[in-house]
């Protein structure tokens, strides 16, 4: 393990926090380990901060205090390998899981491969997670199985990955799918096909989608109202990330990423760089949602240099992270009243939901309802089309041809 980059870089992560306000004894406890890095990593065999970690798993099994450790050394690991500073609310965790720390040289190559290509084009972090470890997961099973390298895999060895021998299935859908995307994304990395190979052993399942769950118009007036009355206990800021999520459709990613020039003041225009797509988008302002957004700027935005418009709202400061934006959704669902059932749906995907059905029950074009999505294809409709009414009450069928017994309409 090289720790060159850390020995010259870590001052400025030290000054960072010091200017962020984080407390003199988290500073000390990010201090104290990396003088322990430093101070043993010539003379024991890390190949990665997971081998720190691991030491301390192996001496330790308190939770909490492997809890902090993971954080820590999570922290500095994101910092030294791609340059990432403390957020103040997100956890970092550690790259290198279980599963990927037991893979084989040309196995770990693979996961480091997706990781780098996917971290360089954009994709969030958590998905990299989830994909990378899913795919760190499948390998280990068929490394178990006496196969380390790209051109020993048999489709039987996938196919048991997925399906027992007695026809039962493992492993589902969105697992092989989240496989299918590392090796995608690897194969022009692996010229001599073997990812390639890979991906044609994996099963053809057929993908389920579930009924999305939609506002009701009841729902939407009491949203509406909390969002609007000024007797809300909602803050101004998330006022206006509701409404905004309310009238654009924005994806939680996107809104969380909006910046300065994100809007143009005096055309009511909103532009972003869609991050699930990378394609840009262009939508038009409204007034209600143009006020809120400038009375929280105006009255309730910290004083920063950042140029994010959405920020935290307690120090130190950061710009508002999209996975914070589910917390505002259950905030303005609790304070309407409404969807507080267990399992009910809160995020503010069901916005977007509601928007992309109002749309279609007034018949405006799927492709212009693509566009103001950002969809890179109309097909991805479809899962909005199960609470279009209007439409779904064309196609219904009458009874009346249909003899049936009386106890089957009572």
């Amino acid at each position: 393990m090289k720790t060159q980059h850390l020995e010259d870089s870590y001052p400025r992560l030290i000054s960072y926090m010091e200017e962020s306000g984080y407390s003199r004894i988290y500073i000390n406890r990010f201090k104290w380990e990396i003088n322990r890095i430093l101070s043993m990593a010539p003379v024991q065999n890390w190949s990665s901060y997971m081998d720190i970690y691991l030491g301390y798993a192996k001496s330790s099994s308190s939770k909490d205090y492997l809890r902090n450790k993971r954080t820590i050394i999570g922290a500095i690991e994101q910092f030294d390998v791609f340059g990432r500073y403390p957020d103040g609310r997100r956890r970092h965790e550690l790259y290198a899981r279980s599963s990927y720390v037991s893979l084989s040289e040309e196995f770990k190559s693979i996961i480091d491969c997706y990781f780098e290509v996917e971290s360089k084009r954009g994709k969030k972090a958590s998905t990299i997670y989830t994909e990378s470890h899913n795919a760190a997961t499948f390998l280990l099973s068929l490394q178990e199985k006496g196969i380390n390298a790209l051109d020993e895999i048999s489709e039987e060895a996938v196919m048991d990955f997925f399906v027992s021998s007695d026809g039962t299935k493992l492993r589902g859908c969105s697992y092989k799918k989240n496989i299918a995307a590392v090796f995608k994304a690897c194969e022009p990395f692996f010229p001599d096909g073997g990812c390639l190979k890979v991906l044609a052993f994996l099963p053809a399942f057929r993908e389920k989608r579930k009924n999305i769950q939609y506002l009701t118009p009841e729902e939407i007036v009491k949203i509406k109202a909390a969002l609007s009355t000024e007797e809300s206990p909602l803050t101004i800021r998330d006022k206006a990330v509701g409404l905004l999520a309310l009238h654009t459709g924005l994806r939680c990613c996107d809104i969380a990423g909006m910046t300065m020039d994100s809007i143009d003041w005096s055309k009511d225009i909103i532009r972003v760089k869609q991050q699930k797509t990378d394609m840009p988008l262009e939508l038009p302002m409204t007034a209600v949602v143009g006020n809120a957004i400038f009375d929280y700027i105006t009255m309730e935005r910290p004083k920063t240099g950042l140029d994010e418009i959405f920020l935290s709202q307690s120090r130190p400061y950061g710009a508002l992270k999209s996975k914070s934006l589910s917390n505002v959704a259950d905030k303005i669902m609790k304070v309407a009243d409404i969807r507080q059932e267990k399992g009910s749906r809160r995020g503010f995907h069901i916005f977007r939901h509601h928007l992309a059905t109002a749309l279609l029950g007034n018949g405006i074009p799927q492709p212009v309802i693509s566009r103001i999505l950002g969809h890179m294809s109309t097909s991805s409709l479809d899962a909005y089309l199960s609470a279009d009414f209007p439409h779904l009450k064309e196609c219904s069928l009458s009874v009346e041809g249909f003899p049936l017994r009386k106890e089957v309409i009572q």
